[in-house]
């Protein structure tokens, strides 16, 4: 959940609740109560019909006031007002409302890092329901190396290492190698019991990600890579060093 602070207590403050205000519906979608994710689901749906017909609006006005040329175009008001509104549907839906950053390229201080958290965990934590409903593994890819960039404050690297932790823990999907970046940025007491745990478990899937996951933060100057992984897969790492 995220709190709002009284107006005229700074940007950034204003900036956390225009987020809340667009997608703090959103934090339904990785409730443990099924009804919950479900209520959020319908909002989803809701807010991505609402894109796609602004998005058709703005293609059409780009039609019609083509004839104008570019420059003229893009001052016409209707097509002006068309492409607005399509902006203003996408920031309140996922993933579009994602796209983007911080001006800086500062994740650590930008209100709109929970969001971030929040489409990595729905996708950690609930794979179907986002796979239905937001599938989209660039930006997934994308928003990884992103919080990867970046050192984080205590609570964002727990979460981090909570995603890290189910990651290895399952079956492998698109893009789940990224999170090794994560994992190299979180590196900790913390997250090497939990990996080693994995390591030791009973799940082969866990065994053999969490293996690897270990292996590469004892190597830092390796590569992940799909070589990489595969000579670690069939036992000759010993080769890489």
């Amino acid at each position: 959940m995220i709190l709002c602070v009284a107006k005229g207590a700074g940007k950034d403050a204003d900036d956390a609740c225009a987020w809340a205000e667009r997608l703090g519906w959103a934090f339904g979608l990785i409730a443990e109560d099924p009804a919950a994710r479900g209520a959020a689901l319908v909002q989803l749906t809701e807010a991505q019909r609402k894109v796609t017909e602004a998005l058709a609006r703005s293609n059409e006005m780009w039609l019609l006031t083509r004839p104008l040329g570019p420059e003229e175009q893009y001052r016409e008001p209707a097509f002006r007002r068309a492409r607005w509104r399509h902006e203003q549907a996408q920031e309140r839906s996922l993933p579009d409302g994602l796209w983007g950053g911080p001006a800086n390229g500062d994740l650590s201080t930008w209100p709109g890092l929970p969001y971030v958290l929040l489409f990595l965990e729905w996708e950690a934590r609930y794979p179907l329901e986002w796979t239905q409903h937001a599938k989209a593994w660039g930006t997934k890819q994308s928003l990884i190396r992103k919080v990867a960039r970046t050192c984080h404050e205590e609570t964002v690297e727990a979460k981090l290492i909570d995603l890290v932790e189910i990651v290895v823990h399952r079956a492998y999907r698109c893009k789940d190698p990224e999170y090794v970046r994560v994992a190299r940025v979180v590196d900790s007491p913390d997250l090497r019991s939990r990996l080693e745990r994995a390591a030791d478990s009973e799940s082969p899937w866990a065994r053999c990600h969490a293996g690897y996951v270990l292996w590469l933060l004892d190597h830092p100057d390796l590569p992940n890579t799909r070589r990489v992984w595969q000579t670690w897969v069939a036992g000759e790492a010993v080769s890489l060093l």
